[in-house]
Order: structure tokens, then sequence, then C-alpha cells
């Protein structure tokens, strides 16, 4: 086993004997021939694309199996089993319709690679195939670093792909980069300088992703507006939905209507709150639940109803709580029901069956749905601000959340930002500050919640539009980022911003392991990235810059 795609690998570098996650190695391994069978079947949609055939199905597909081996999705080997088999099945289907052109490709070993047809062998195929990727690429490690690199974004964008295409949003151009980009991790050819040009389109093209799913949310739902959301429970039955999906809680939503259920968000669904068509349609959508994800061991157990996790937020559940957790969408757990046809009345069924709570919480709140079209409506003021010297800077502290202590960097980083200063956060790092009460300047509020990590779309164009109201470019405004990583959205999301050629980035809570030390030096020299120090030290030198 060799994996060393998120933040917690063992000992900063890989896992080699069981995943930090909970993945274990055969899952590891299948994970890593579905990789293999996607850039054979990369190829070969290349091609059909040459002779004029393009395959939406093959398109969302792809999307949908890379999503499914991103960390924290989805440990069940028999689902990537499946994933294997519909690859080859899309795969053979695609050549005879090239060959049907009267086109006659010569296809590569990759785009004619068989799986076996058992599980066991699977396995062993997808360690010999683990082993053969490291061995070609291990030659020459700053290569092998950008192509680990090119193929962790590549699952960004596919989960982010993936819950756009599920609102209608598509476009040929972010297929056809996935396609290619999984096709040439088999290339032998490409020089380092190739591949750090392959790694900026990636970055370019996840912007592109996340505005089709920022599209997808805001056509859906409506831009949303800064929302007071409870923290305290409410005394009745209920359910938790936990992840980024949108519509998958609109459909519990739907069928929990009418019910005397109450919905409860937890993790990166918090921002669903804003949301002007799910709290209007759905008032029983009520607040939030817990923090982030690496607690959920915790507070699942303390939830006195059914739990249903709906993207890269699960962790193996445990025995007290593990009766009443459900996956749906490309979540998967052995042993774990799965909401199959978008029908969730087992989930139903359960809660009413189940206490509930059986008394009202406390009534403490956050706000969140700072989103682009939130801060563009107080702009003026916002720009009047900083230019009267109410606001003398801006910070972005945002990202992934984990387990380490570490990542405490963040919490009193926040509490030690001036009184003149305003935080914008988004993702599940901000469950570090999100309850603190930073008070606002002028009635503009300290601390702005924007959003998911896909809404990191968002906060790109809130910078924009204050470079375009001062005409200064990006990097000279009053805005320092201070980013947490965990996964591979990180990656994508960090890609897109030295794509925008943004600048000074501090990252922690520390280097991905996966970066080796000259591709480090280069986006040091390029890009001016760095590690985090310390709060005090880190806070002087944004504020001088």
């Amino acid at each position: 086993m060799f994996c060393s795609q998120c933040e917690q690998t063992t000992k900063g570098e890989a896992c080699y004997k069981m995943g930090a996650c909970g993945k274990t190695p055969e899952v590891d391994a299948l994970q890593d021939l579905l990789a293999h069978c996607l850039r054979g079947l990369g190829e070969v949609a290349l091609q059909a694309r040459e002779v004029g055939i393009t395959d939406r199905e093959v398109d969302v597909f792809t999307c949908e199996a890379l999503f499914a081996t991103l960390t924290n999705v989805n440990f069940d080997p028999e689902d990537f089993c499946n994933y294997i088999q519909k690859a080859i099945a899309l795969r053979e289907d695609l050549k005879n319709r090239i060959a049907a052109t009267g086109s006659t490709p010569l296809w590569s070993d990759l785009a004619n690679f068989q799986p076996a047809s058992d599980q066991a062998n699977l396995v062993q195929q997808g360690k010999d195939i683990e082993y053969e990727f490291i061995g070609q690429s291990g030659t020459n490690k700053d290569i092998f670093s950008l192509k680990l690199t090119v193929l962790y974004g590549l699952k960004g964008i596919a989960a982010y792909a993936f819950h756009a295409a599920e609102l209608g949003q598509h476009d040929d151009s972010v297929y056809e980069f996935c396609h290619r980009a999984l096709a040439a991790l088999d290339s032998q050819d490409k020089s380092l300088q190739d591949w750090v040009e392959i790694a900026l389109e990636l970055g370019k093209v996840n912007l592109r992703t996340m505005e089709l799913l920022d599209a997808g949310n805001t056509q859906t739902y409506g831009d949303p507006v800064p929302t007071s959301v409870p923290l305290g429970a409410k005394r009745g039955k209920a359910i938790l939905m936990s992840g980024h999906d949108l519509l998958e809680l609109e459909k519990l939503l739907q069928q929990t209507q009418n019910t005397g259920i109450y919905v409860y968000t937890h993790g990166e669904m918090l921002p669903a709150h804003g949301y002007p068509k799910l709290k209007q349609k759905y008032p029983h959508l009520y607040g939030h639940y817990g923090t982030a994800w690496q607690n959920q061991t915790k507070e699942f157990a303390e939830f006195p109803g059914p739990i249903v996790l709906n993207t890269n937020c699960l962790m193996p559940p445990r025995d007290n709580y593990r009766d009443r957790v459900y996956t749906a969408g490309p979540v998967g757990f052995p042993g774990l029901p799965h909401i199959q046809n978008d029908d969730f009345t087992p989930v139903i069924e359960q809660a009413l069956a189940m206490s509930g709570f059986t008394t009202d919480g406390d009534s403490r709140c956050v706000t969140t749905g700072f989103a682009r079209n939130a801060v563009s409506q107080v702009a003026d003021k916002v720009i009047e601000a900083v230019k009267q010297g109410d606001i003398r800077h801006f910070f972005l502290v945002g990202g992934c959340d984990g387990a380490k202590p570490t990542r405490n960097y963040y919490t009193e980083f926040v509490e030690k930002v001036p009184n003149d200063c305003v935080v914008l956060t988004l993702a599940c790092g901000k469950f570090r500050f999100f309850d603190k009460n930073l008070g606002d300047i002028d009635g503009i509020p300290r601390l702005m919640d924007v959003g998911q990590c896909n809404d990191a779309y968002s906060a790109i164009q809130i910078a924009l539009t204050l470079a375009n109201a001062f005409s200064v470019d990006v990097n000279e405004l009053p805005l320092s980022m201070v980013l947490s990583w965990y996964e591979q959205k990180a990656v994508a999301i960090l890609l897109t911003l030295l794509y925008l050629g943004i600048k000074d980035i501090r990252l922690g809570p520390s280097i991905p392991a996966f970066i080796s030390p000259n591709v480090l030096q280069l986006l040091s020299q390029q890009y001016n990235l760095k590690p985090i120090s310390t709060p005090d030290e880190d806070l002087a030198a944004c504020l001088q810059s």
C-alpha cells in the first residue's frame, strides 16, 4: 500500500499498512486499479472525440468514479469492483463505436487492460499496478511529485464536476481535460515543465468547474444571503445530513415534509441554510448540529436520530451509532445501508421510531451565507471603510479541518486578528472558530462565512471585485490567504490560486507529502508559497506586507 493523498499520512510521508482515514490496503489497491482503468478509458474517450463521438455517461461516470477514490468517501471494496467493471464496459463500447466510423486506432496496453473477474485477483492487480506506477515515475522524484499532484487535483475536480452535473451543469472542456490528464499520467516522455503546465491548466479547469457548480447551486436554490442558523436543538424527531450535496439534502427535505421531523445539517452542509429556496420552502430545515468531520465519532453518537452522509466526510463508524448511519451518492462503507433510487424511506421510518430531541437546546446561532453576491451588495460600504482606514486588512482563513493539534494555529490566528481587520472563511476549516463573536466594523461583520470549499469561487470573485474597485492587482490588495488543507479538493483549489497568479499564500498545517523539495522550492520561488509558522509571526508579516 502507498497512499500520500491526504494531510494525515503516516509520519507525513505516506500510509503503507493502513490508511490514516481507515482505508484498508485492499480498498487502496482497488482504488489504484480503478484509476488505472479510468486512465485507459480516458485514452479511448479522447480518440472518440477525434472522430466526433462524445458520451455524457462516460464523462460523468469518470467524475463519479474518481470522486469515490477521494479521501473519506468510499471504503467498500464491492463498490470499487463494480466501478472497475463499468469502466471497462464503457471503454469497450466506445471502442466499438469508434470502429464503426472506420477508424482503426492502435490501442495502448493501458486501453486494452483486462481486469480479473474476482475481488481477490482485482486486489492483486491493483497492488501490481501501484508498484508499476511508482516504479515508472520514481526515476524522477520531481516528475512523480507533479504526477501525484495532478492525479489528486483531478479527484478534486471530479467531485465538483459530479455535483455540477447533478444540477444540469456541464462543460465538455472540463471532461476533455479530465480524460486528457488521466491518459497523460501513463506517459514517460513529458518534462518537468510539461507537468508544471498541466498542473496549472488543472487549476484553470478547476476554476471553471467551481463556476459550473456555483451556477448550479445558485440557479437552483438562489443566491445565498446572510442567515442566522441555530446551533441548539429543537424538541422533536431529527435527521442529520453531512456532506456537501445540496441536491441530496433537498430530496431528503422533500420526503420529510409534514412528517414532524426536523432536518439538521452537519459539517459543510452548514452553508445550505443560506440558500433562499431551501430555507423558505422547507421550514423543517432547522439548524446545524456539530462541527467538522473529524469530530463525528463523538457527535454522531450523541445525535438522537439517523444520519446520512452524502460526500467525502465519512469516518469508519463506531458500534454505538453505526446502526443508524446511511450513505448516499458515491459514499459507501461495508455493511452500511445505501440510499437507493433517492428513497429516504428507511431513514424517515427510523427517525420516527427514535426519541429525537426531548427538549429545546441553547439559543446560540452562527451566520452563514456571505457569498459573492451578498458581499457585493455592501461592496461600496466595504470599499469606503478601506479608504477611510476603518478596515486595515482582509484575511481569508479557510480550507480543510483535521485532527492534528497543530490546527489550533487557525483558532489562535483568528482570535488574534486585530479589530480593524476582516476575516473571510470557507470550508470545514472554519469550525475551528466559526462560533466566535468578532463583532463588526460599522455594520460590516468581521467574520464572514463564504460557504463550502467549492465556494472558493465566491471568495475569488470577491477578491477580484475589490482589486477592480481599487484598480490594483489582486496581489496588491490588503489581503492575505492563510489556508489549511486535508484532502484532494484543497489540492485543486490551491492549483487554481496558483493559476491565477496569487502569491504569498501560507499553507498548513504541513506541506503535502507528495510535494518534493524541488517542487516546493519552485513554488516558493514563483509564488512565494510558504508553510505557516506561528500566529504571531504570520500576522505580523501579513500586516507589514
